[in-house]
């Protein structure tokens, strides 16, 4: 087991990992930038050294400054948290060559599920139902057009590389195609790098299910249940609950059995998530694999009574997977809620600044996963995620009361947060019915702008 490592990382996920590294037992070392000196992560770290100035990509995306802090520190591992080099296979590489060990999955692993289209690829031959659609990158508007008119519209144009929402635009007719197609090709150049595209059908109505895994270095697999993460606007998921209001055992033996098949498919190891879309039919798709901890993990942690940063860890350092599909079982029912610090009323706007009063909601089976404090100055530089709030219930209607009930103990002075509009969106009859979101967040943000006169 390791002795000390490194969290390359910052916010909640940074504070997150040194919390379960300090049960272990580890000696942590924590790294910020200029603008993050005062973050509670710095305090909570065994040690701490400033890796850069404020941009990310002069400290939290800086692989020198991070190796050199892991080396003048003489840590044995660095776990990267997500975000930021989280998915950077180089960087696995890199902390490979240095004889540091990286708190993940292989980088050859990371290669192959970071280009879509040749994860599409490798679980099209392994078994896995892939979404209708391009079998390679298409270079160009006419390659474009003949996919989908081959597929039938809508169809969605996504960036071969990269993610976060960028380079997706949904296209209904030849005209937005190739309008979109170009469009896109400009902003994935920039975003990653590298201007790849390719095509898919797009389904309306369907659902976001994922599905949560635990791989070990002998070929051992065990998948966690799985999340909804339905809800979300621009891409970006807002909340999620797991287990999923509307798979049932059967589907969901199905879900798993696909996850494992991916998995082994790449002989991957340590914590990941496959991604699926379910249609309005309950078929699944493979859509991506997520090569690291999952922002959402919380949810799955809490209806299993499993750490996954610690197992993590553990499987890193060469241990077995010390449970079985037999040995866990889910209990109850857990949703999450991102809070970031956000305008909702002005488009989501970014709100950074300073927080002049903070009361955080507590009591039996909430947890909150946060960074901040009460004169916390929220810079403008990164995320926008203030916090996360868990709840947990023995039914969903439970874990939905104790959620809202937390909403409302939360409180925010000095900056605009999606706290308002998170008590909306849990007590809105369609998420309490749970089966349709297609229309859940028009239906809110309508209503927020009749109120507020927008």
């Amino acid at each position: 087991m390791f002795s000390k490592v490194l969290v390359a990382n910052r916010g909640e996920i940074a504070i997150r990992v040194i919390r379960t590294l300090r049960e272990m037992g580890i000696r942590t070392v924590a790294v910020y930038s200029q603008a993050d000196k005062d973050s509670l992560h710095t305090k909570l770290a065994s040690e701490s050294i400033c890796i850069g100035s404020a941009a990310a990509s002069e400290s939290y995306l800086n692989m020198a400054a991070i190796i050199s802090a892991a080396e003048i520190t003489n840590v044995e591992a660095i776990h990267p948290g997500y975000g930021f080099l989280a998915e950077n296979a180089h960087f696995a590489d890199v902390c490979s060559s240095c004889n540091i060990s990286f708190i993940g999955p292989s980088a050859e692993a990371i290669r192959l599920m970071g280009d879509k289209v040749q994860a599409r690829k490798i679980m099209k031959k392994a078994g896995v139902p892939t979404i209708p659609g391009s079998d390679d990158v298409v270079n160009n508007k006419d390659e474009a057009l003949k996919i989908a008119r081959r597929i039938g519209y809508p169809v969605i144009i996504k960036a071969a590389k990269g993610g976060g929402g960028k380079g997706m635009r949904i296209a209904y007719n030849d005209g937005k195609l190739v309008s979109l197609f170009i469009a896109c090709q400009r902003e994935v150049e920039v975003a990653f790098g590298d201007a790849s595209l390719y095509i898919e059908k797009y389904m309306p109505g369907s659902r976001h299910i994922e599905v949560q895994v635990l791989a070990d270095k002998r070929g051992n697999v065990l998948t966690l249940g799985e999340r909804d993460c339905s809800i979300q606007r621009r891409y970006q998921k807002l909340l999620e609950e797991s287990p999923s209001p509307v798979v049932g055992n059967k589907e969901r033996k199905k879900l798993f059995k696909y996850a494992t098949e991916a998995v082994k498919a790449i002989n991957y190891t340590n914590a990941g998530t496959i991604e699926f879309l379910m249609d309005k039919l309950g078929r699944f798709y493979f859509m991506e694999m997520n090569t690291r901890l999952q922002v959402e993990h919380p949810v799955t942690e809490v209806v299993y009574s499993i750490d996954i940063v610690k197992e993590q860890v553990r499987i890193t350092s060469g241990e077995l997977i010390r449970y079985s599909s037999n040995s866990v079982q889910p209990k109850g029912w857990a949703i999450e809620c991102r809070i970031n610090a956000e305008d909702v009323q002005a488009d989501f706007l970014p709100s950074p600044g300073k927080i002049t009063e903070l009361r955080l909601p507590g009591g039996p089976f909430v947890r909150v996963d946060t960074h901040i404090y009460d004169g916390y100055n929220t810079p403008p530089y990164y995320d926008s995620l203030l916090a996360k709030v868990i709840a947990w219930g023995r039914g969903r209607n439970e874990a939905i009361a104790r959620m809202r009930r937390a909403l409302d103990e939360f409180n925010i002075e000095g900056i605009k947060t999606t706290i308002p509009f998170h008590k909306q969106l849990i007590s809105h009859p369609l998420f309490i019915k749970g089966d349709d979101y297609s229309e859940l967040l028009d239906k809110i943000l309508v209503r927020q702008k009749k109120v507020t006169g927008l």
